[in-house]
């Protein structure tokens, strides 16, 4: 079962980044709301990753609670650093098209 336990830190990054989107979907790009975004992906991270614990133990390397948490939390932040890079890459092609 150890392939299921690579599994864990992606999926829980999707399916923070995903949830991320929605909120900022239905909070209109919110200014507010945008400087509590790796607060928010860190918090519902932790949230999936103790559900991961006990709900799912054979998805979750973590042979406590603690790493549950420290795990989780580590993959809502890098759910962070994916929209991050996405939207850079973008700005990025951007900017080369107006140059042309």
């Amino acid at each position: 079962m150890e392939y299921l336990q690579i599994i864990s830190v992606p999926a829980i990054a999707t399916i923070v980044y995903w949830a991320v989107n929605l909120i900022k979907y239905a909070t209109n790009n919110n200014e507010k709301f945008k400087r509590f975004i790796p607060l928010v992906s860190a918090g519902l991270g932790v949230i999936l990753g103790v559900v991961c614990y006990y709900g799912i133990p054979d998805i979750i390397a973590a042979p406590n609670v603690l790493i549950a948490i420290i795990s989780g939390g580590s993959s809502g932040l890098s759910a962070t650093g994916c929209n991050q890079i996405i939207k850079q890459f973008a700005k990025e092609n951007g900017d080369k098209k107006d140059e042309e």
